[in-house]
């Protein structure tokens, strides 16, 4: 099962909604209208409940060593506890005696903190992989960055992710997708921060209602980069320049990089050159490559990248194309490299990459 969706057998749905569109092999709910927190939760069938249970063991000769247990006397294994859903008995983790549980209408109070009033949060999709232990959500912030003539708009997204086997902490990440072909753009800025992490301890609750204000940073963030792609989109730049460009930002190694470099092509893998040449290809042809804020554009270049992550490359599964896109994976890193390689062709000025 590639999607990894939860399916909930008591209510006979997967665990996942979207507005309008279906998404993950097309399974779960579709919504008209975007929903409240309340209602999304249900939609996504989040609407369950996770505790903390006791952990037991038979005794064993160390046991018995130990304590006054007699043999088969079941024991408590201590410091450790297992994280239950309470709506199936599901077992979902085990964690340490400090881990704090954050349930998932928390994740929700979270966004609803952010923006109030009646143009706040939309919520857009939502939903459960696995047994139930990682949830997920995306909302939608109320405005635009806008690039060339308006023509080009790309939506501010806040992204959020946390899991209840203590696999790792509460992640909100600000990613801005364009309308027209759905690109992450994952570009941190210099002295900036797209991503806020809560570990799962007893503060965690007070730093998940406080997050809202770093949060804050992506308006800071967004202002910045409608002003970065709007320059971009009025440097012009060579078929051969965007080429080289995807090559140096898709480069998985520093050998690779390095042959790059030293215009050693040929002792490229096979793999990459089939990569690069995908990627090339989405740059020239692609309708969203069309545009005036991207044919022959920097702007253009740039989205190639996280164009070909988004639209082109084969994944596993959804998860692993959301792990690499939004969770810090591969996309992620190949994006930020091509907006510091796109940020120094446009200083340059001269049409020379770094």
């Amino acid at each position: 099962m590639g999607h990894n969706l939860n399916y909930n057998e008591r209510t006979g749905r997967y665990s996942f909604f979207s507005v309008k569109e279906k998404a993950w092999h097309n399974l779960g709910q579709v919504v008209t209208d975007y929903p409240t927190s309340q209602e999304a939760i249900k939609h996504a069938g989040l609407d369950y409940e996770v505790v903390k249970s006791p952990l037991f063991t038979n005794s064993t000769e160390t046991l018995q060593a130990t304590t006054d247990l007699t043999a088969g006397e079941p024991a408590t294994v201590p410091n450790y506890f297992a994280n239950v859903r309470s709506d199936n008995n599901t077992v979902l983790g085990v964690v340490g005696k400090d881990y704090h549980i954050v349930q998932n209408r928390d994740a929700f109070a979270f966004f609803d903190a952010i923006v109030g009033g009646e143009d706040g949060i939309l919520y857009e999709t939502a939903g459960a992989l696995g047994n139930g232990e990682r949830i997920f959500i995306t909302a939608k912030l109320p405005d635009y960055i806008r690039v060339g003539n308006g023509d080009d708009v790309t939506e501010k997204y806040i992204f959020l992710t946390t899991s209840h086997d203590g696999s790792g902490s509460i992640t909100a990440a600000f990613t801005p997708v364009r309308i027209v072909c759905q690109n992450t753009l994952n570009a941190s800025l210099k002295n900036m921060t797209n991503v806020v992490r809560i570990k799962h301890t007893s503060g965690a609750n007070q730093r998940l209602e406080n997050a809202h204000k770093v949060m804050g940073l992506a308006n800071t963030l967004s202002n910045q980069l409608e002003n970065i792609f709007n320059e971009w989109a009025t440097v012009r730049i060579k078929d051969d320049e965007v080429k080289k460009l995807i090559q140096l930002a898709l480069s998985p190694n520093k050998e690779t990089y390095d042959l790059l470099k030293q215009g050693a092509e040929h002792e490229l893998s096979t793999a990459f050159k089939n990569m690069i040449e995908d990627a090339f290809a989405y740059a020239m042809v692609n309708d969203t490559q069309q545009m005036d804020t991207t044919k022959g554009t920097l702007f253009g270049a740039y989205n190639a990248v996280t164009g070909y992550y988004q639209n082109v490359r084969k994944y596993k599964d959804e998860e692993a194309k959301l792990q690499s896109i939004v969770m810090g994976g591969t996309a992620q890193t190949r994006a930020q490299k091509a907006f510091e390689l796109c940020s120094g062709f446009a200083k340059n000025g001269n049409g020379i990459l770094p």
